[in-house]
């Protein structure tokens, strides 16, 4: 499959608002950006952007302020299996081939090499909530299907699980539902089947498992945010899961809190320490 990845390569002074307008009109999902000597310097893709509008980073700004200025990329001398395992390895979707000059050579990517083992683990991605917080843009489309880059959070979260080679995905549908039905329909499009949990009311994170069909109970299944983008391989989570034996994992991350102001801590009433604002860490999921 010939690519034209000279078309999503920009130099380091272009603006963000520019790595935007290629990645919705390229659709490699990825922008190279290169500086005066034509070197890679950095890439931007759709969860750069997510992370750069979270931080409100204005569209005239640098791409610097939002690019990975450590990407992942293979010599040009890696074979194709080489950097197959590369890709997997980081859970990426392509990776740029340099000389020794960092001088872009060619671009990998996922979707070239031959399908995966087809993994037969149901997926349920909960796709219900009426996304409140995000009002008024979600006054007409589902939180899932708001664009990060140029496509709906969902659509990057199918293609990932289809890349990994899952192929039975249910999704859990409420609110706009019929937007997701129109969008994804039967999952043929992504060589895969979907069918909807239609909740006739709000069930709440997990609720719609219980909608699932009869399901095989000697496979693990796999529940996910159908609004959050996470670079999980979720291949490498199954492993993890039959290895440990366990009845559940969960995927977290850590997440600090910071007091901000100096705390007392005391017995009775007797003064004991003060901390100053001090940082506490949680596992959030």
């Amino acid at each position: 499959v010939t690519v034209d990845w000279q078309r999503a390569v920009l130099p380091v002074d272009a603006t963000v608002s520019q790595a935007i307008k290629i990645l919705d009109e390229v659709s490699l999902r990825i922008v190279l950006i290169v500086d005066q000597r034509n070197q890679l310097v950095g890439t931007i893709t759709d969860g750069d952007v997510r992370r750069g509008l979270v931080g409100y980073v204005d569209m005239q700004e640098s791409v610097e302020l939002i690019m990975n200025k450590n990407p992942v990329t293979a010599p040009v001398e890696l074979s194709r299996d080489s950097i197959l395992k590369l890709m997997m390895q980081w859970d990426i979707l392509q990776v740029p081939v340099v000389d020794s000059n960092r001088q872009i050579v060619d671009v990998e990517f996922l979707q070239s090499y031959p399908s995966r083992e087809a993994i037969d683990n149901p997926v349920i991605l909960m796709a219900g909530g009426v996304g409140e917080r995000l009002y008024p843009l979600t006054a007409d489309i589902p939180k899932p299907m708001l664009k990060v880059g140029n496509r709906p959070i969902l659509e990057s979260i199918v293609e990932q699980l289809a890349a990994s080679g899952f192929h039975n995905l249910y999704i859990s549908i409420f609110f706009k539902g019929e937007v997701l039905k129109e969008h994804f329909g039967d999952g043929s499009a992504w060589g895969i089947s979907i069918e909807y949990l239609e909740e006739a009311q709000p069930l709440g994170t997990g609720g719609a498992v219980s909608l699932l069909p009869e399901i095989d109970n000697d496979l693990p299944l796999v529940v996910i945010n159908g609004d959050v983008l996470a670079k999980v391989n979720y291949r490498r989570l199954l492993d993890f899961h039959k290895e440990q034996e366990g009845e559940l994992t969960i995927c977290v991350r850590e997440h600090d809190l910071q007091v901000p102001y100096g705390v007392v801590e005391m017995s009775g009433l007797d003064v004991k320490k003060l901390v100053e604002k001090p940082t506490h860490k949680f596992f959030v999921n």
